[in-house]
């Protein structure tokens, strides 16, 4: 097995990390600790959140959550992105544009209702974050990018963006060309309606066009590095599983797995370990004996289970440790 330490040696042309897996098994507190631990070597990380959760405001202990990029500590750098608000501010963009467009001091409240509404299509909230995402790599200010998935499609959904924006624009140039159809009662506006589709049109465009450039980096594995984060647990387990096949379908190899929230097998030895207890850690023994048979070339780290939550930079320190300087293969040997 190759360690996670090992792994970025043999890899230093890695920018982005991603980690992804199913919710509450430690993504965000791996992404924290894992820019924790490049700060401390030297590099520049940023970690970056996509949970509208605010998950690294509570690891930090730190309210982030729409502030920007903050510098936590030395070389430490952290941003949870506010979608909703990054929407907002391009609805507003669209509305100065059309009223400067036009010479006008108010937007039609036909008009208004459309930019309102088009908060609401399915990409816009996903193209908001993943905007913001690629903003951030082409930057080229930061590295590595560690990014902290929401808890859906395995951190791979965004490889696909540029083809649900596709369909989505596709979809907005036909209702284009229907509009052509409406009676003279909508003469008066479509003129300006047209504008704002043509304005948000143009924007989704060059939206769609960094993604493209985005997705091409996340697709080179000497640039991107994919882990999936699970625990000794059978959903876990076959949430991984079909991570694994997604990526094949992509043509995508995934950079490790990150076994976490281990309970340490030497607590059988006690005599007055509860039984609740006992259970708790045969049954993760079998679950670690079936994700070595499963994942074997893939773990990096095996993460114990602390006494606390992994709050606050002292534990997140801990949390780093396990995962570079100890990251307790042997488990599995």
């Amino acid at each position: 097995m190759l360690s996670l330490k090992e792994f970025f040696e043999k890899n230093p042309g890695i920018k982005i990390i991603v980690n992804a897996g199913k919710g509450g098994l430690g993504k965000t507190t791996a992404s924290a600790a894992m820019a924790y631990w490049f700060a401390k070597h030297g590099e520049k990380p940023l970690c970056f959140s996509t949970d509208p959760q605010a998950s690294l405001s509570d690891i930090f202990e730190m309210d982030l959550f729409g502030k920007g990029i903050k510098e936590i500590m030395p070389n430490l750098f952290v941003v949870e992105i506010d979608a909703d608000k990054r929407i907002a501010e391009f609805q507003e963009e669209i509305r100065n544009k059309i009223k400067t467009m036009y010479g006008i001091d108010e937007i039609p409240a036909e008009i208004d209702e459309y930019i309102k509404t088009s908060a609401y299509e399915p990409a816009m909230h996903e193209s908001a974050t993943y905007d913001a995402m690629a903003d951030l790599v082409a930057s080229g200010q930061f590295h590595p990018y560690v990014f902290d998935m929401p808890p859906f499609g395995h951190g791979v959904r965004m490889v696909s963006m540029a083809m649900i924006l596709d369909a989505w624009i596709d979809k907005m140039e036909e209702t284009r060309r229907k509009a052509a159809e409406y009676s003279r009662m909508a003469e008066e506006i479509r003129g300006i309606a047209g504008g704002v589709e043509e304005k948000i049109l143009s924007e989704l465009r060059e939206i769609r066009q960094k993604l493209d450039l985005f997705r091409d980096s996340l697709i080179d594995p000497e640039k991107c590095a994919f882990f999936m984060i699970l625990i000794p647990e059978r959903m876990a387990i076959l949430d991984t599983e079909r991570a694994l096949a997604m990526f094949d379908k992509l043509g995508m190899k995934m950079a490790g797995v990150i076994v976490n929230q281990v309970y340490p097998r030497e607590l059988l030895d006690r005599p007055n370990l509860s039984e609740f207890l006992r259970r708790r850690i045969e049954m993760q023994q079998k679950y670690l004996k079936e994700i070595k048979d499963k994942f074997e070339e893939y773990i990096r780290a095996v993460v114990p289970m602390f006494d606390r939550e992994p709050k606050g930079l002292d534990m997140i320190a801990k949390v780093a440790e396990h995962l570079f300087e100890k990251p307790g293969l042997e488990v599995f040997e």
